[in-house]
């Protein structure tokens, strides 16, 4: 019987956790072996395993962050895989399993409604594969209208029409799934002074940061009968989510502004301002791309952007970081403690104990595995501290904006930067749990002592 193969077994034993993390060390392996195909790569290129391997993890991780050239390394078959291998990572690699287990009439059964669950960050079962179909149609729509714009408006920029849509097509991809790679070989620096693209890939990389269920929600209220948008209720998660999200990015533009407006920004107009700044502080939401060499910006900027991509993106998106909602519930946490209260109230509603202590674990041990990961690269490279943040925060936060200084690191902070970028894709409760033993809860209890604090 297939069912008692040793393999097969032992597949059986593992948890919702573990197998999703063992279908994205797979992903990753089949994505090194589809980018090292030489039919990928452009006559006479030769890339090193090593940075295949870190192209692979950043491109599932929806990172960005590379060690070669993307335009002058692959080919045209290479750049589609490429823009598959996004694809498959921005959306989640369950979501797309579960729309090829529909296509072949498969039964969705309780085991893949747990990994669903596990992988899309949600908390109950209810639903599941109707929000995947929701979540694959809101994504893909965007990705097709993004793909026409594009495509239609680089006819302009490039000599052919297949040019332009290939531009398009993978533009948009890069842009929603928060990917942050580029086939024009500098990013969108070329568009610094065309705002509709930079407007429109603004859009793409705000939809697929914002978190899946917030698009899912807007859908309905907009689709809802007439009558029904008064009596329609959007979740708590969704307006604190939304709040926070472009909060951070009002704040964001603002200080970006003011650190580099008697450097940077001394000789330009307002409106140059206004879009290098708006744009920076979108992109470290998870985005990736950049209108401007970011290394010209001052270190007071370096530390500020850190910072925002440290946050990331929001939960159940194509982004990574702590996420939005874990950087909301702990600063009001702190707030209301400050205050003397000893409950989170947010519209009307009570935050559960249990996420607030996911948030303050989320927070701290992201915290640990920035200081740690900063503290290896500090003694290994040549470089400087804020600089080598700057890659540490991208990565964990999978954003892909770097001063420079990817391609020249060592082979052992390469892996340091792919562990950092897988554990940010997957998120930081999702790696933790991966250690989690199904142990029975005791049946008495020890006498409680208290402890000094502070």
């Amino acid at each position: 019987m297939l069912s008692k193969h040793p393999l097969i077994q032992l597949v059986n034993k593992l948890s919702p956790v573990q197998l999703i993390l063992v279908f994205y060390f797979l992903a990753v392996v089949i994505s090194t072996i589809l980018l090292a195909l030489p039919v990928a790569h452009k006559d006479g290129v030769d890339v090193p395993l090593i940075d295949v391997l870190f192209t692979a993890v950043s491109a599932m991780s929806v990172t960005g962050l590379s060690t070669i050239s993307i335009v002058d390394t692959f080919s045209t078959t290479g750049i589609i895989l490429l823009a598959l291998i996004l694809q498959l990572g921005g959306v989640g690699v369950m979501a797309i399993g579960t729309f090829i287990w529909l296509l072949l009439g498969k039964k969705i059964g309780l085991k893949e409604r747990r990994l669903i669950m596990t992988d899309q960050n949600q908390t109950t079962f209810e639903g599941m594969v109707r929000l995947i179909k929701q979540i694959l149609l809101v994504i893909l729509t965007i990705e097709f209208i993004g793909f026409i714009i594009l495509g239609t408006y680089f006819l302009q920029y490039f000599p052919t029409a297949g040019e332009a849509y290939l531009n398009g097509f993978f533009g948009s991809i890069s842009a929603t799934t928060n990917g942050g790679f580029d086939i024009t070989g500098e990013s969108l620096i070329r568009f610094q002074d065309d705002y509709f693209v930079q407007f429109i890939n603004m859009l793409l990389i705000i939809f697929g940061a914002i978190g899946y269920p917030v698009l899912v929600e807007v859908k309905q209220y907009l689709f809802s009968k007439t009558g029904n948008h008064q009596r329609f209720r959007f979740s708590l998660f969704t307006k604190v989510t939304t709040i926070t999200f472009f909060a951070l990015i009002v704040i964001g533009t603002i200080f970006i502004t003011l650190f580099d407006f008697r450097h940077f920004f001394a000789d330009k107009s307002w409106h140059e301002i206004l879009f290098f700044s708006l744009f920076q502080s979108v992109t470290t939401r998870s985005g990736g791309l950049a209108t401007m060499d970011v290394s010209q910006l001052t270190e007071q900027n370096h530390l500020f952007m850190s910072f925002l991509m440290f946050i990331g993106a929001s939960p159940s998106s194509a982004g990574g970081g702590i996420r939005t909602t874990t950087f909301a519930l702990v600063i009001i946490f702190l707030i209301t403690f400050a205050r003397g209260g000893n409950s989170i109230r947010l519209f009307r509603r009570e935050v559960h104990e249990e996420d607030l202590l996911k948030a303050v674990t989320v927070t701290l041990m992201a915290i640990i595995f920035v200081y740690s990961s900063l503290l290896v690269l500090s003694i290994m490279e040549p470089f400087s501290l804020s600089a080598l943040l700057f890659e540490v925060t991208s990565a964990f936060g999978t954003v892909g904006l770097s001063l420079g200084i990817t391609s020249e690191l060592t082979v052992l902070s390469k892996i340091i930067l792919m562990i950092l970028m897988f554990i940010g894709r997957v998120g930081i409760i999702t790696f933790l749990l991966m250690f989690k033993k199904n142990k029975k809860s005791g049946k008495y209890h020890y006498p409680k002592e208290r402890i000094i604090i502070g």
